[in-house]
């Protein structure tokens, strides 16, 4: 059984897994990702290092135990370590595996690394163009069996809708700004003391009304009612944060809704994710398919996995 070092890199974070196979056995989070690679890698590079090096001490192995190092997601953009285009649609596992790029870095390991790229829509508008760089490996992490006639819904910073088609190939798919709308206007408006995102729960009328104001009156006009939920109305935490959150999601939802997809597979983080499910299966009738935590986890390291050892699977 191969061992593998996965690197899963983001826009600010990275984590680094160590695996057996497709068991992740530790996980170091690195706090930088391909924005610090704006003003130069080698942060990053002696960050990878150092994890490398405590994850391998911590089970006594040597990097001769390890088969590739193997990195998805930002870390393949023009800031992370390794620029590489991304891959058009139709891309499945097969595509992605011939697409994939070995190197050697040495200055940071004498394991080879392999980069998986990214996938890209194309077309002649800004509706037929698109770009994700991480969610592929995190799709293919996150079931055995794709096809046709289901959108996969990934919740995130940069939550994505995606379709595949009978032979499990991305063809095609939307991102939305969820995850950093959320983070920048509860942090950075006069939202700030009306949204407590440390709230672990959630109240599904709020939740859903919320969803209904922004679908019916905007998301401009919602997002201001959450204040007048807490000045006027003296609503608690829940339910200010509730009403905020399905004003937030009342676009992918409406995307959703639109697809003809009738089943709806739902991975991504946990907190959206569950807010995703529940308006789901208030506001629609399509089969909703649900990812454990567990398996949302480490779907980006099993992904890249998968895409890597693709042929000895054949």
């Amino acid at each position: 059984m191969n061992n593998y070092l996965c690197v899963d890199g983001g826009t600010t974070n990275t984590r680094v897994s160590l695996t057996q196979g497709t068991t992740v056995l530790d996980t170091v989070r690195i706090p930088l990702g391909a924005r610090v690679g704006m003003e130069g890698t080698a942060p990053l590079k002696k960050a990878l290092k150092q994890a490398f090096e405590e994850l391998l001490e911590r089970f006594s192995l040597s990097e001769a135990h390890i088969t590739r190092i193997l990195a998805s997601g930002m870390i393949t953009s023009e800031f992370g370590l390794c620029a590489l285009p991304h891959l058009p649609t139709p891309a499945g596992i097969a595509e992605l595996h011939e697409a994939m790029h070995e190197t050697l870095l040495s200055e940071i390991s004498s394991i080879p690394f392999v980069f998986l790229r990214g996938v890209k829509t194309a077309g002649d508008t800004l509706l037929e163009n698109d770009m994700m760089r991480g969610e592929e490996t995190e799709l293919y992490g996150l079931t055995d069996e794709l096809g046709a006639d289901r959108l996969y819904v990934l919740p995130g910073s940069h939550s994505k809708l995606i379709t595949t088609d009978e032979r499990g190939r991305i063809v095609h798919f939307s991102t939305m700004l969820t995850g950093e709308m959320i983070a920048s206007l509860s942090g950075g408006t006069i939202l700030k003391d009306a949204v407590d995102l440390s709230i672990g729960e959630l109240d599904e009328a709020a939740l859903t009304d919320g969803c209904k104001y922004a679908l019916q009156q905007g998301l401009n006009e919602a997002l201001f009612k959450v204040r007048i939920l807490k000045n006027q109305f003296q609503k608690s935490p829940l339910i200010c944060y509730s009403f905020f959150l399905g004003a937030i999601l009342a676009c992918e939802i409406q995307a959703i809704l639109k697809s003809p997809a009738k089943e709806i597979v739902i991975g991504g983080k946990a907190q959206i994710k569950r807010a995703t499910e529940v308006l789901l299966r208030t506001l629609s009738d399509k089969r909703i398919t649900v990812a454990s935590d567990c398996t949302v986890d480490g779907s980006s390291t099993r992904g890249a996995i998968r895409i890597f050892e693709f042929k000895t699977q054949e």
